[in-house]
């Protein structure tokens, strides 16, 4: 039988299932479509990838796909399943020779740039920790849930909520021990003990090993939606937080998933559970497929928005917060530099979507973390007061949004003091909120879609207003398939309210990070520690810092800069003038002023360097398509107006 292939695997899939996936890869298709002509579009759309596709299945799906070739459908782990889908291939390792980016010329950067960064990942997680325990904990827990009926979607909040009850019960118990060993003869002790230490209040309904020594033909569903409610009750800052939705899963399902976290030794640290959730809610976001990641960051890209933007200490804003990432990369890094998170950070959100809400508020008790989080519509809505009232603006919003009724905001110059861009792009709203969120010495640090940096007309008009403000500090372009579900590159953004009263004040610094990355699986790319702290280091230097060492970065940093001083690196960085800068028509896109590193024949890799630029060629053409059809339908409405009249 012929090996599989994007069409056979595909066209095998149901109607309805085909068109989940093209919501979830954009690719755009009739609501009305049949079953082969959406078998044709997904097929055709570049960024479909079929082991992406392959992730996004059940077992039982994979099975079927097994039959349908004559392959052996034996196993219960999906991943041997879908390497034999594949042709015996595995994805869990980056191809040989493909550690980075191809540089612009069509060959390899020399090894001192991007090459010195690029690590092997084999039995690591891309974050600078072993897969150990949390890694056991993901295989034994993929096996069971793949068995189920239920879609990524109904499973992965509940699986995270059982991983905060285990955090909150293994607190509660630390803390009641604790308080035994002083009580003697003293009063007992009531909820108060606890909330004064910090710790959510555990009833007894609520406690694990209660659950876990259910007997058998107890209603386990229940009983795990009963503890849920019992804790939204004893702490009302998680009401309507937690999800109870447990009824859905198969006894023998959830009793499992119960005993497996309950093997989280009694003994770890609120870390490990710290870690464990964010293992989980990071191999669960591919699955559940949000486009464009719009709650689920990529933690190499936190990393490396907060250490540029160092949070040591203030009042910290992320209007479109999602899972919180931002707030628990910037408690890690406050850790990391020997102060107290809880101390030196105030947490402050914005989500609009309950559901992720929920999963932020979890996130962060998770990590032994509070903060003020809303739910509200950051375009039209305001419910921290943020103008000029925060030390740190982080975010990765939604892009390109269309359909911002700019009425409604127009008039409101304290949050959008350049004004409203002319066409339909949300991009620079988001840029100005940031910006007016800020106060006279705050730092912003966010991801923009790569457009920002180029954009004509009036978008250029406002960014040539911030700009001349002094607050743009610098901007990192990245390369492509740094998020699980879109392939395009996108750019980071930093703002320093403070530099406008520096040398500095005149000088954007601009930074080429297309090549500096580590291949994860052939559709997923992400930093290493070592290479986000090289990015960093590079900002350090210029802001007349000194360069860090904590996660292994020095020594490239070193290779580059070997007098500890900033320098341009062709190629790589280059600071540059706002004088420069205008004569290019304002834009901002590195690639068009830090130029090209010198070439080495040895490392010429044309094939991987012109994927890359077809792969974008191809969502360009995509993104040109769908205007000419908002073009069009625009033009038809004028006309038909015209002729009313």
């Amino acid at each position: 039988m012929a090996s599989p292939t994007k069409r056979s695997c595909i066209e095998t899939l149901k109607r309805a299932r085909l068109i989940e996936l093209a919501s979830a890869f954009d690719v755009e298709v009739s609501s009305r479509a049949k079953h082969e002509e959406l078998v044709d579009a997904l097929v055709s759309a570049r960024s479909v990838k079929l082991d992406d596709v392959l992730l996004t299945l059940s077992r039982d799906e994979l099975k079927a796909l097994c039959d349908a070739h004559g392959l052996d459908r034996s196993g219960r782990a999906k991943a041997p399943i879908v390497a034999r889908i594949l042709g015996g291939e595995s994805d869990s390792s980056p191809p040989p020779g493909d550690a980075k980016a191809p540089a612009r010329n069509g060959t390899k950067r020399k090894s001192k740039n991007a090459t010195a960064m690029a690590d092997d990942t084999k039995n690591a997680d891309g974050n600078g920790g072993v897969l150990g325990f949390e890694n056991e904990l993901w295989s034994m827990a993929d096996q069971l849930w793949t068995n189920s009926a239920l879609q990524p979607a109904e499973y992965s909040t509940p699986i995270l909520a059982l991983i905060f009850l285990k955090y909150a019960d293994h607190r509660f118990a630390q803390v009641e021990a604790e308080l035994a060993a002083k009580q003697r003869r003293r009063r007992t002790t009531s909820k108060d003990d606890y909330l004064a230490r910090g710790v959510l209040f555990v009833p007894e309904e609520a406690r694990f090993q209660r659950l876990l020594e259910m007997p058998e033909g107890t209603d386990l569903g229940k009983a795990v939606n009963d503890a849920m409610k019992a804790i939204e009750a004893e702490n009302p800052e998680l009401k309507d937080v937690l999800p109870k939705t447990f009824a859905k899963f198969e006894r023998t399902t959830l009793a499992s998933l119960l005993k497996i976290f309950g093997n989280i030794p009694p003994e770890s640290s609120g870390d490990v559970f710290g870690r464990i959730y964010e293992y989980f809610l990071g191999k669960l976001a591919p699955r559940t497929l949000q486009k464009g990641g719009e709650y689920f960051t990529p933690e190499s890209i936190v990393k490396l928005l907060v250490e540029i933007v160092e949070p040591f200490h203030g009042r910290i804003l992320d209007p479109a917060c999602g899972s919180g990432g931002m707030f628990i990369q910037s408690a890690r890094f406050v850790e990391e530099h020997k102060k107290n998170p809880a101390e030196e950070i105030s947490i402050h959100g914005i989500e609009k979507i309950g559901q992720t809400l929920r999963l932020a508020k979890m996130s962060l008790a998770v990590h032994g973390l509070s903060g003020d989080i809303r739910e509200a519509n950051t375009y039209y809505e305001d419910p921290h007061n943020c103008v000029g009232k925060f030390d740190f603006v982080m975010a990765n919003p939604p892009f390109n949004q269309s359909a911002v009724d700019k009425d409604r905001i127009k008039d409101d110059k304290r949050r959008f003091p350049f004004g409203m861009p002319s066409h339909d792009n949300a991009n620079y709203l988001w840029i100005q909120l940031f910006y007016s969120a800020l106060s006279d010495q705050g730092r912003a640090g966010f991801v923009m879609a790569n457009s920002s940096v180029d954009a004509r007309g009036s978008e250029s008009e406002l960014r040539q207003a911030l700009l001349k403000t002094g607050s743009v500090d610098v901007i990192v372009g990245l390369g492509t398939n740094l998020f699980y579900t879109v392939t395009l590159p996108v750019t980071l953004w930093f703002l320093d309210k403070r530099k406008a009263a520096t040398a500095r004040k005149d000088e954007v610094l601009l930074i080429d990070a297309r090549d500096v990355y580590t291949q994860v699986t052939r559709a997923h790319r992400e930093f290493t520690p070592a290479q986000v702290e090289f990015l960093a280091n590079i900002v350090r230097l210029k802001r007349g810092e000194n360069a860090e060492d904590l996660h292994g970065g020095l020594a490239s940093t070193r290779e580059h800069f070997p007098n500890a001083r900033y320098l341009d690196v062709p190629g790589l960085c280059r600071a540059v003038s706002l004088d420069e800068i205008a004569e290019n028509d304002w834009s901002l896109n590195p690639g068009r002023y830090v130029g090209i590193a010198a070439n080495n024949a040895d490392e010429i890799d044309f094939t991987a360097y012109f994927g890359d630029l077809n792969v974008q060629f191809q969502s360009l053409s995509k993104e040109a398509h769908r205007l000419e059809g908002r073009i069009h339908d625009a033009a038809a409405q004028i006309l038909d107006g015209r002729r009313s009249t």
